[in-house]
């Protein structure tokens, strides 16, 4: 992360945001079920399964999805490799206005609309088969800040820390707003979301990643 320009950290927060903004609205409509946070609805499964609760279903199904996005984004970006962010990021809005067309029928195809397209997002900055920014999981970024405030802490470059801080705040950020829109808008606050990621492949650009992961 802290190899990329600063312009490329601040569009990788907006979409951190964006994660979060959607997660937040899966989560409240899912009763407790995430569309954008695996690790979550693993533990879900596996507590499920072990309660022989049917949890385990809908985490399972929503954990397919999610997958499903990541090798559709994956896929979508080698179409045109030129254009990936933009042509991914055109997937994830297609699929978030999905999701907000089906969230008024049912909640079955606007989930795995919800959970394809936070799959989805994580082939923004996918380099060579691998991603070099997750922007819907923060255990690695929170690692990585913590490992740079300690390096600050032995003398180290106090600064190396806020490109981390930033990607996590992005997706506190965008989860709030969420959390205080979906009373308000139901997932037809999921359109929001689509056209932030229709500004979002405007503007983002083509430039060849740098080297290494965040």
């Amino acid at each position: 992360m802290t190899r990329y320009d600063r312009r490329i950290q601040v569009l990788a927060a907006c979409l951190s945001a964006l994660a979060g903004y959607v997660d937040a609205m899966g989560f409240i409509k899912l009763g407790g079920f995430f569309v954008a946070f695996m690790s979550g609805n693993s533990t879900q499964l596996a507590v499920g399964l072990a309660r022989g609760a049917g949890g385990a279903v809908t985490a399972a199904w929503l954990v397919s999805a999610f997958v499903l996005g990541v090798i559709s984004g994956s896929l979508a970006g080698r179409i045109s490799a030129r254009q990936r962010r933009r042509i991914v990021l055109l997937l994830v809005a297609t699929l978030l206005a999905g999701a907000a067309g089906l969230g008024g029928g049912g909640t079955i195809g606007a989930a795995t609309a919800m959970a394809m397209a936070m799959g989805a997002e994580n082939a923004v900055f996918e380099h060579e088969g691998d991603v070099h920014i997750g922007l819907t999981y923060m255990t690695g970024t929170l690692v990585k800040l913590g490992q740079r405030i300690a390096a600050a802490l032995a003398g180290g470059d106090p600064a190396a820390c806020l490109p981390y801080f930033l990607l996590w705040l992005g997706l506190i950020l965008g989860a709030t707003a969420g959390a205080a829109l979906y009373p308000y808008l139901g997932l037809g606050g999921l359109w929001i979301a689509a056209a932030a990621a229709l500004l979002l492949a405007a503007v983002i650009p083509e430039a060849v990643p740098a080297s290494g992961k965040v």
